[in-house]
């Protein structure tokens, strides 16, 4: 085996347990109660215990995607493929940030078309895992304060 090859394997097996890690710290975290919420925090449609998008992307995004969402956490230099930019979702898409795409991206327990082979964990089965007995409006309501937290993330005029 060449050392190029050792290497490439070496990093292979940091990203698996590096993903592990952080879906393991996922599920063994309970959900918070969430007080008074501000602007840009994520939306209305949560529970009081579903933390806001803001938390459960700072929880759950910002190891790989940095906690400005610009893909440059610390686990990004162990990933085969940078993490993506999620400041530029709409800028990619002209202007318009396509909420649903989003959402599939992020739930990954349905093949996205032209997503590819991601090494992103399949969140809506970490989160199932996560909330009591897998209720799946739970899941649901934490992909979708994540979605709206990462809309007002966009960069400055990019969204229509």
């Amino acid at each position: 085996m060449t050392t190029n090859h050792r290497n490439a394997r070496m990093v292979g097996v940091a990203t698996g347990m590096l993903t592990g890690m952080l879906t393991g710290m996922l599920v063994m975290a309970t959900p918070t109660a969430v007080a008074g919420r501000s602007e840009g925090q994520g939306s209305t449609t949560t529970t009081p215990s579903t933390p806001t998008g803001s938390e459960l992307f700072r929880t759950n995004c910002a190891s790989c995607h940095g906690a400005s969402g610009r893909g440059n956490g610390a686990v990004a230099i162990f990933l085969r493929v940078a993490p993506a930019d999620l400041t530029q979702i709409a800028a990619r898409n002209k202007g318009v940030f396509p909420a649903e795409r989003v959402y599939e991206t992020i739930d990954g327990r349905r093949a996205v078309k032209g997503h590819g082979d991601s090494q992103m964990p399949v969140w809506g089965d970490a989160f199932s895992r996560s909330v009591a007995a897998g209720d799946e409006r739970m899941v649901k309501a934490r992909i979708q304060e994540i979605v709206a937290y990462l809309k007002t993330i966009q960069k400055p005029g990019s969204v229509k």
